[in-house]
């Protein structure tokens, strides 16, 4: 289709003020009206709870919102198989879990005290890593870079003596 030279291409921005949407309210309507988590201020998780965990390979409770966090994860099944090796981790509820580079288990909650993005283990670092805005954390769940400046909240990981059960409390 050949353009016509007669024909005005108009901006986007002109073409929202053209329905009567200012910046401000397509801002807001986009901020509210999505699941886009980075215009939380809270320290709270703004995604929605997974609450705790179903299927094989988890008892307990893994989510803050519902009492004391304490659960057990098979190592055996094939969910949570991989926290055997280093380098590794999972989300289980509300809380990371992630076999170091030590060899320790960790577990701390998931969600950055930034503005609430999920956190992920990065192996290679051996830290905890929020996408959202680069805040880096120690295993402890320090805080090492910001614009976080709360510590992660820590849990006790007990790994069993045979190395197949993994027991964490608050």
């Amino acid at each position: 289709m050949k353009s016509n030279p007669t024909t005005e291409q108009m901006k986007r921005g002109e073409f929202m003020r053209s329905l009567g949407l200012s910046s401000a309210a397509l801002m807001a309507f986009y901020c509210m009206g999505t699941t886009l988590t980075s215009c939380s201020k809270s320290n709270s998780d703004p995604t929605p709870s997974t609450g705790n965990p179903t299927g094989s390979g988890f008892t307990g409770n893994a989510d803050a919102s519902k009492g004391a966090v304490n659960f057990t994860l098979d190592l055996t099944s094939s969910t949570y198989s991989k926290l055997k090796t280093a380098g590794q981790y999972a989300i289980v509820g509300g809380i990371i879990v992630a076999k170091v580079k030590s060899g320790s288990v960790i577990a701390l909650s998931k969600t950055c005290t930034h503005e609430g993005t999920e956190v992920q283990y990065r192996a290679t670092q051996d830290d905890i890593y929020c996408s959202n805005h680069g805040s880096e954390y120690a295993v402890t769940g320090a805080v090492k870079v910001g614009p976080a400046t709360q510590a992660l909240t820590q849990y006790k990981a007990n790994l069993s003596s045979d190395g197949n059960t993994l027991t964490v409390t608050a």
